[in-house]
């Protein structure tokens, strides 16, 4: 997702409104088939959708605090929360039919993909917790143990760093973190810093927030409309623990993340 134009209010009081593209690259057609979209691309579709709505639907007087530009351990909520719904039965209905007979998915089929998303969720939640520790054992480090670290021509020792903070967290060889220092990008190059864990973090709120959904019913238009108003017209201008006690009632609970993980 990316805004060519965030919503602002400008000096004559109109409400000026974002510009907002999603852009993916997607499994193309063949000589032989139709360009068709794996499961992973479509969770990817609303997913980067619920970043869309999160800006599209803002009402914030200020761009410096529209849309998604709130804090980082709070951003990947709205479009995590969204996934909720790429599997719900009445939504694939709409859009999951046979390409060649049009046929609605099966609530079979169905049960299975929702069944095969709590497979290995125990092993991947140790993965990510291993990606978010060390992400944050880097960021620790001060500028005279890096430079302890870098002595010589060689520069800092990456391998044998990772190796003393798996071998602190305690992790098996079988689980190492999801990503390499050298090639993790999210904490070096995306503006993720000491930040990876705001994915697991917003899961929290994700997961206890669409509880509410279900215990309320999933597509009671009231609730609807309070999470629109509460969190997608906010942007951050409010302080996100606010927010979402003004949503929910309560503090979030971390036991949705785990439920929803089959753990």
């Amino acid at each position: 997702m990316t805004n060519f134009r965030e919503q602002y209010v400008d000096a004559e009081g109109n409400d000026v409104r974002p510009i907002i593209i999603n852009v993916g690259n997607m499994s193309a057609a063949t000589d032989s088939l139709p360009a068709l979209f794996t499961i992973d691309e479509v969770e990817t579709v609303f997913h980067e959708f619920g970043h869309a709505l999160h800006g599209l639907l803002s009402k914030c007087t200020y761009p410096s605090v529209s849309g998604t530009s709130v804090a980082r351990d709070f951003v990947e909520t709205f479009s995590q929360f969204n996934e909720n719904w790429a599997f719900q039965p009445e939504i694939l209905a709409e859009y999951a039919r046979h390409y060649q007979t049009g046929e609605v998915i099966p609530d079979s089929l169905v049960a299975k993909i929702n069944e095969a998303h709590r497979f290995n969720q125990g092993f991947m939640t140790s993965e990510l917790c291993a990606a978010s520790i060390l992400d944050m054992k880097w960021h620790e480090l001060t500028e005279e143990e890096l430079a302890i670290m870098s002595e010589g021509d060689q520069g800092a020792n990456v391998a044998a760093f990772e190796e003393r903070v798996c071998k602190e967290m305690g992790l098996i060889e079988e689980i190492i973190p999801r990503y390499r220092t050298t090639y993790f990008n999210h904490i070096f190059n995306s503006g993720y810093s000491a930040g990876y864990y705001s994915y697991l973090w917003a899961e929290v709120l994700d997961k206890d927030a669409f509880e509410y959904f279900q215990q309320q019913g999933i597509y009671n238009p009231e609730v609807a409309q309070s999470f629109r108003r509460t969190f997608l017209e906010k942007g951050g201008s409010e302080e996100p623990m606010v927010l979402y006690m003004r949503f929910r009632g309560a503090e979030p609970d971390p036991g949705a993340l785990l439920r929803a993980r089959g753990l």
